[in-house]
């Protein structure tokens, strides 16, 4: 029975004038439209230098860090500079998105600002030469809804990014110790 209803389902629409076959590529772009339409914000581009999803204005400041910078350059150079802090926060934001345990948290994220500013925010505190210019830990994470589990997570997949760069398990515990205060503001719940 459900075949004949496909049968002639399908012979009706080969007999349609091609103008006539619904557009159904179209047809949901329109949905996603009015939806965002209907509720009164139009959907966010991409910045086409950045790639970056818009975000509310706030003042950009080291402050915003969350910790003040090593002195020196021997957790800079432990971390094999700008490049070796680069692939460590890639090799932790990487695993956190496919790790089933966190992966929910990134979900609706912009994948490229977070990047940025983690790198950012590693580079200020390593004392590699960058600014951070993402904005405050209790502001940036405040309706994620994190758990300490949660961030036990993001540790275990910082810890072991920081493993594939051969950084030195003394360099990542000082790492770690400049971020453990940042608790308070990263966990919500």
């Amino acid at each position: 029975m459900i075949s004949l209803i496909f049968a002639l389902t399908l012979a009706s629409i080969q007999d349609m004038p091609v103008d006539a076959v619904p557009d159904i590529a179209s047809e949901s772009q329109t949905e996603a439209e009015a939806e965002a339409e209907a509720a009164g914000k139009p959907e966010p581009q991409r910045d086409r230098v950045t790639g970056e999803l818009p975000v509310d204005p706030y003042q950009p400041s080291n402050a915003h860090a969350g910790a003040a910078p090593f002195a020196g350059t021997g957790m800079r150079d432990a971390f094999h500079g700008q490049e070796g802090i680069r692939r460590v926060v890639n090799g932790m934001v990487d695993r956190a998105i496919v790790d089933p345990r966190i992966s929910e948290v990134f979900v609706s994220h912009d994948l490229v600002r977070l990047r940025r500013t983690l790198f950012e925010q590693f580079c200020h505190i390593l004392n590699a030469g960058c600014d951070y210019t993402g904005r405050d830990m209790a502001t940036s994470h405040r309706d994620l809804g994190l758990q300490i589990d949660d961030l036990n997570v993001l540790v275990e997949n910082l810890q072991a990014a920081m493993a594939d760069e051969r950084v030195g398990f003394a360099a990542q515990n000082r790492l770690l110790s400049k971020l453990a205060p940042m608790k308070r503001d990263v966990v919500t719940r």
